[in-house]
């Protein structure tokens, strides 16, 4: 549990950029320490409902097997000069789709956006 517990940290650092900071006023340290408690109650309790329908992968491992799905955003020009920009997510995979039901989030994030520049 300890091994797990400082691989989330670790993780959670360099994720979030929350290496050790020497803080010069005590409420930045508080903030500090707050939001890397926070984090790991977030991670803690996404693992337990994964855990709960029997995906017991590290954090590492959930996070590797997420970063595949990206948002990716296309540019179209128009005959007339303008060009159109198109974001949305890549296709969840089956193992994302799952995942997104267990958490109750959707498997396709942030929808697709279209803007006309």
């Amino acid at each position: 549990m300890l091994t797990d517990l400082e691989s989330v940290f670790r993780s959670l650092k360099t994720d979030l950029g929350l290496r050790p900071v020497f803080h010069q006023v005590d409420r930045r340290v508080e903030g500090h320490l707050f939001i890397s408690v926070l984090a790991y109650h977030f991670v803690h309790m996404l693992r337990l409902r994964l855990k709960a329908q029997g995906i017991d992968d590290s954090w590492s491992t959930l996070r590797e097997t997420l970063a595949v799905q990206q948002r990716v955003t296309t540019t179209l020009q128009r005959r007339d000069g303008r060009a159109v920009h198109v974001r949305k997510a890549t296709r969840p995979e089956p193992r994302h789709q799952k995942i997104s039901a267990i958490l109750g989030i959707a498997p396709n994030p942030g929808g697709t956006h279209r803007v006309l520049v």
